[in-house]
């Protein structure tokens, strides 16, 4: 059997389905309990039926003067021990299916036997109770019947049958059940019909959400939205979540846009250079500017190296981490550009604390931040490394103009040079901090800014110890 496909369908089909087993279950317990109630009524009515005939028996009159009720509804009929019948309906011309005095077979409730009742009296113990039949002026029909002992003022002990008509009972619960067979379905056909139009009415806002994607998708339009219904449901939530997504993706989509356009403008002037250079040794063939050409391969290297590891975090790369002795791996990289420094570097490491990390990429983050510092220092760049609180607290300050406030976040995004007139080659390519930030960030730290004591630029990188 083929699943319905729709959500739509599959609820309409599972909401009736489960109504359809509860009404069923609750339409057999009452058919059940109807047919239990009613029989136990015409167990009564054959019961008072046969006492109150019993009771004039009890009280002495003859047979013949019995007062018995009319035979179509309590059919009656007195047997002695011998099984002679002693008095009878007018009416009543046959009774098949009751047991011989003392005969407890077919029996549905039945008392204890004893002696008999005494002399006068009706005996006290539970009717017999069984079911039979019985032809009242040539009509026959099915009765419940109950058996009721009496002993006469004169010593002779009798048996009362009488009889309760079931036809009622049994039409009672024949008109229930059809109307339960004729009703369940109705019932059935609402409940599906509702639940269709309700679920219909309820993903109506998802499918505008579809058809709005759907739209957006074709277009290529990331600046559209989802409607948000006024419901304040799972579906709103559902489609402030995707606006969010949609505005997160514009977001990355433009970051990307830009990151390429600035990229491809930052490639231009090496290449540019680069190319202007060869163009004019093969012009003018004689000693070419080897150091300008050097200087110029190496910023075009460096550029593109910091561009593939921007592109491999954006994709969520991460190479294995293992411990790193930070306060080590600082000092390897101060030896490495203790020659080259244009300032030297005032260092003091307190402590060697351990964090875990990509040593190659934790050494890019201290080396670009001490390019920085070098950058913009007059005279004097300082760094220090400490434990603080289960962070590794590396701080890198120099003495230069320093970050103004409103800048302190902006300095963080790519391709952001402060002072517009520095030239290319002196202010970089504005990769170096972004870079440093973005590494911070997947090693689970923090890379803020400040001001330092010498009014120039604090950095401050805090990682998590291992």
């Amino acid at each position: 059997m083929r699943r319905p496909s729709s959500v739509r369908a599959r609820t309409t089909l599972g909401a009736t389905a489960v109504v359809a087993v509860a009404l069923v279950a609750a339409g057999t317990a009452v058919v059940l309990l109807l047919r239990a109630n009613l029989g136990g009524q015409t167990d009564l009515e054959a019961e008072v039926a046969a006492r109150e005939v019993a009771s004039q028996l009890a009280a002495g009159v003859p047979y013949r003067a019995l007062d018995l009720p009319d035979g179509d509804d309590h059919p009656v009929r007195v047997v002695d021990g011998s099984g002679r019948v002693r008095a009878v309906n007018e009416d009543l011309e046959s009774v098949e299916g009751t047991p011989s005095p003392g005969d407890d077979r077919d029996v549905g409730d039945s008392g204890d036997a004893d002696d008999g009742p005494g002399r006068g009296e009706v005996s006290d113990d539970g009717p017999r109770l069984f079911t039979g039949t019985a032809t009242v002026d040539g009509r026959t029909a099915q009765y419940r019947f109950a058996a009721v002992e009496v002993t006469t003022p004169e010593d002779e002990t009798v048996t009362v049958y009488a009889g309760a008509d079931l036809a009622a009972a049994r039409d009672a619960v024949g008109t229930v059940s059809r109307a339960l067979l004729v009703g369940l379905p109705l019932l059935l056909a609402v409940v599906a019909g509702v639940t269709w139009l309700v679920t219909r009415r309820a993903l109506r806002p998802v499918e505008a959400v579809r058809a709005e994607l759907a739209e957006i998708t074709a277009a290529g339009d990331l600046a559209r939205r989802v409607p948000v219904p006024d419901s304040g449901d799972e579906i709103a939530r559902l489609a402030v979540t995707t606006n969010e997504t949609l505005a997160a993706l514009e977001g990355s989509v433009a970051r990307q846009r830009a990151f390429v356009a600035d990229a491809s403008h930052e490639l231009r002037s090496p290449i540019a250079s680069l190319r202007t250079q060869l163009e004019v040794a093969a012009a003018h063939p004689g000693p070419l500017d080897v150091d300008g050409l050097t200087e110029d391969v190496v910023r075009l290297q460096d550029l593109a190296a910091d561009l593939l590891l921007l592109a491999r975090i954006d994709a969520g790369d991460r190479p294995p981490e293992r411990r790193v002795a930070l306060g080590r791996l600082v000092r390897e990289v101060l030896d490495r550009r203790a020659a080259g420094d244009r300032i030297p570097v005032r260092a003091s490491i307190e402590d060697d604390p351990t964090v875990m990390g990509v040593p190659g990429r934790l050494a890019r983050i201290v080396g670009n931040l001490l390019d920085n510092a070098e950058r913009h220092a007059g005279s004097a760049v300082r760094l220090s490394l400490h434990g603080e609180s289960g962070a590794a607290v590396l701080r890198v300050a120099d003495d230069g103009p320093g970050v103004p406030p409103a800048d302190r976040e902006r300095i963080f995004e790519r391709f952001v040079r402060l002072d517009d007139a520095r030239s290319r080659d002196e202010g970089g390519a504005g990769l170096g901090l972004p870079l440093a930030r973005e590494l911070a960030r997947a090693h689970g730290g923090v890379l803020t800014v400040g001001e330092a004591p010498e009014g120039g630029a604090l950095f401050e990188l805090r990682l998590p110890t291992a």
